[in-house]
């Protein structure tokens, strides 16, 4: 089960060959399950973003059927921020304390019965009618199952993969998140057209009974449902017998044999004196807050100047696909050059470029071609940098945990994507006319609340362009671990200059 033997790049340089002792350091051997491991873990951040936004790309048709307002349906989606803010440093000390097989485990569990959930109940007589508060206690259970998830990637990474791969792992078991969010954009709008189809398949079931065909009527909301949790019932099986020890029996680098992680508290509180961490939890945060109120609000955003739940949708994949694409150049790339804080600079200055363009382009009509472009280029230079920043936050941070430098960012997202979300909705206001609205209830001008969140992505990329440098410290600490030597950090790059303790 095992692939041959993978060395360190460093050991290319026969004028650092040291003594037989040290030789053997320079080689680690890797094992193939880690890529079950991987696909396990990518299976399970899909189905998990597929229940976060079942309902966001259809809000109209979803609020008529569940007979709530928009801001009810939108909640359906913050509930996954406001239980995971809570339950993140939980989250991120089992990661480092118990362990990934019980975590990853314990999170499909959680996935699973939040679809089951979400399918069950209704008033008497009608067993199979959806309400609202049995789609909200499933979405809660999901919610509890998400940092579970989404911390996993840089854990994963840094125990299962040698250094020349962690990146790349990291770039595909983060962006099965967004993902997800891209079959939820494309599968919802398909199958909802209507409010008496949220969510269904179809709605009647051709069965046999007796030699004859008969017809059994399915409610909305049952089939699509199922659909949603199937998946998730697979995933949560595989995990449970395929994921069977939390790291491989030997390590796969150097910093893997050599892990000195802080213990969780400890390590919390070297973060807060980190000031290039600081920074980096700061304007990476409002970015997961600036991509979180695009996924959740563009329906309704879009539906105001005529466009279609369709174009939304599909401006929703292109925004997802253009993404995978960017994180899977950025990924091999960083792993090839390590050139984290460059890339990361770059990419953001583009998105806040793409982020001015859409806040300009969502408010016009007939621009479909703009809209959809505008939506490729956020994608791709924003969204894609996700798993750069998380491998970035572990470098500037380390020994602290990986789950702990990488949980807090997520923490820091999640606040600030309802504090953005609530803040958009307040600023929305209604429009008392608009023939060309495509939204199923009253429609919102969201000029105040683009520009607003257009000035937000300019502000805290502005300040991370100027402020953050950073020397990557995991990578230093595999060079001294092989080579039983310093690193002389006074002939680093500039920007990686700065120690911040």
């Amino acid at each position: 089960m095992d692939d041959k033997d993978v060395s360190s790049p460093a050991s290319a340089s026969p004028a650092c060959r040291p003594n037989d002792e040290l030789k053997k350091l320079l080689h680690f051997k890797v094992y193939k399950r880690r890529w079950l491991v991987l696909l396990v873990l990518c299976l399970l951040n899909c189905s998990n973003a597929t229940l976060w936004l079942t309902f966001a790309p259809v809000a109209d048709q979803s609020a008529q059927y569940l007979k709530a307002t928009l801001a009810d349906i939108n909640w359906l989606s913050l509930v996954y921020m406001v239980v995971s803010v809570p339950l993140s440093v939980v989250s991120t000390w089992m990661l480092d304390t118990i362990g990934l097989r019980i975590t990853l485990i314990l999170g499909s569990w959680l996935n699973m019965f939040g679809a089951v959930t979400r399918m069950m109940g209704g008033p008497p007589g009608e067993v199979f009618r959806i309400e609202y508060a049995v789609v909200m206690l499933g979405q809660t259970m999901a919610a509890v199952a998400q940092p579970l998830v989404i911390f996993t990637p840089t854990k994963m990474a840094a125990l299962w993969f040698p250094d020349h791969q962690r990146a790349t792992a990291n770039m595909m078991a983060s962006m099965a998140n967004p993902l997800g969010i891209l079959v939820a954009n494309v599968v919802s709008p398909a199958i909802a057209r209507t409010s008496d189809r949220i969510p269904m398949l179809v709605s009647y079931l051709i069965h046999t009974h007796d030699g004859g065909p008969y017809e059994t009527n399915r409610p909305p909301g049952f089939l699509q449902l199922l659909a949603y949790a199937v998946p998730a019932c697979v995933i949560c099986f595989l995990a449970t017998v395929a994921v069977r020890s939390s790291a491989p029996p030997t390590p796969p680098s150097a910093s893997a044999e050599f892990s000195t992680s802080e213990p969780f508290m400890q390590g919390v509180k070297l973060l807060l004196k980190n000031r290039a961490y600081l920074v980096l939890l700061l304007c990476f945060g409002s970015g997961v807050g600036v991509f979180t109120c695009f996924s959740t609000l563009l329906d309704q955003i879009l539906c105001v100047q005529g466009y279609t739940n369709d174009f939304a949708g599909l401006c929703a994949a292109l925004f997802i696909v253009f993404g995978i694409v960017g994180a899977a150049l950025l990924g091999r790339y960083v792993d090839k050059t390590k050139r984290f804080t460059e890339v990361i600079k770059i990419n953001m200055a583009f998105s806040a470029l793409a982020g001015i363009a859409f806040s300009v382009v969502c408010l016009m009509q007939r621009q479909s071609v703009a809209v959809a472009a505008v939506c490729s280029l956020f994608g791709f230079f924003g969204f894609s940098i996700f798993p750069v920043v998380m491998e970035v936050s572990v470098e500037c941070s380390y020994p602290v945990g990986e789950a702990t430098s990488a949980g807090l960012i997520f923490i820091s997202g999640q606040i600030l994507s309802i504090v953005y979300i609530v803040l958009l909705q307040s600023l929305a206001t209604p429009v008392a006319e608009s023939p060309r609205s495509t939204c199923g209830l009253a429609p919102q001008s969201w000029k105040v609340s683009m520009m607003v969140l257009a000035a937000l992505t300019t502000t805290f990329t502005c300040i991370f362009i100027v402020v953050f440098r950073t020397r990557y410290r995991r990578l230093e600490a595999e060079e001294d671990a092989t080579y039983g030597r310093k690193r002389d950090t006074r002939s680093t790059d500039p920007t990686q200059a700065s120690v911040d303790t």
